[in-house]
């Protein structure tokens, strides 16, 4: 089942977070993209403490597609350095793992 995963970033706004979840799930990166927030971070950047308003953005797709979901998030994403990561799903309703595989596609190499 570790063939999928859930990708996570974070965005400085809606309409950012729901730009990236469409773009990859028409694409077919992803399966499903699921916006959340606003949420409160507090963080180290730079050497001082920061805080800012963000949303999370969940993408469910299969592991092989990662670095190309990674690569599409840099080249919408403003940040200096986005959150993105990706969390191994060991289990999960088999329906459910079947239902992420049939609806992402891995890109052609044309």
């Amino acid at each position: 089942m570790a063939e999928i995963i859930k990708i996570i970033t974070t965005t400085s706004s809606r309409d950012l977070a729901e730009k990236i979840g469409r773009d990859l799930v028409e694409r077919r990166l992803a399966s499903c993209a699921q916006i959340n927030g606003p949420i409160k971070s507090i963080y180290w950047w730079k050497g001082k403490i920061e805080e800012a308003e963000e949303w999370v953005c969940i993408l469910k797709s299969r592991k092989a597609l990662y670095k190309t979901i990674e690569k599409e998030i840099r080249a919408l994403h403003p940040y200096e350095l986005p959150q993105i990561i990706a969390i191994d799903i060991p289990h999960a309703l088999p329906e459910y793992a079947d239902w992420i595989r049939d609806e992402t596609v891995m890109p052609s190499n044309k």
